[in-house]
């Protein structure tokens, strides 16, 4: 297996497993949008960048990573805001690996913390990221529908 940064030449191998995540979290994806948020990482890794883990035969899993202002920490955070590992690589170390490669770029690039959510009843991840030694946070997510603001 190895891990590579997605751009122009592998981001067709990476939008499959982006709306296999998002149908994973029950929203139906939008090949075109995704095709026109994502793109903005090929070239200027200053808002994100993508990962694509892939075997010797095909794509297996992708990280996203954002770079969002924290101002508890006074300073940038690497958030990992997806991880997706194909049904038939679970299990195989994918995820620790992608984990590993964002939890090094993170570091290599100075962000004041590498930091990530799941969904609660997502326990088969909880266990990954235990396992890991990352801590849970105590906080609480919310969020408003865009009906809603």
């Amino acid at each position: 297996m190895m891990i590579e940064t997605v751009k122009a030449s592998n981001f067709d191998d990476a939008l499959p497993l982006l709306a296999a995540y998002q149908e994973f979290y029950g929203v139906p994806p939008d090949v075109e949008r995704n095709r026109r948020h994502f793109s903005r990482f090929l070239d200027d890794h200053s808002q994100g960048v993508l990962f694509l883990a892939r075997d010797q035969r095909a794509a297996i899993g992708v990280a996203t990573l954002y770079f969002p202002f924290s101002s508890v920490r006074a300073g940038v955070q690497c958030l990992m805001n997806d991880l997706y590992v194909v049904p038939e690589a679970r299990g195989q170390r994918v995820g620790r690996a992608l984990i590993e490669h964002c939890q090094r770029y993170a570091r290599e690039h100075g962000y004041a913390a590498l930091v990530w959510t799941t969904a609660a009843g997502n326990h088969t991840a909880q266990r990954l990221y235990d396992k890991l030694g990352a801590e849970r946070s105590d906080w609480v997510h919310y969020r408003l529908a865009s009906d809603a603001i």
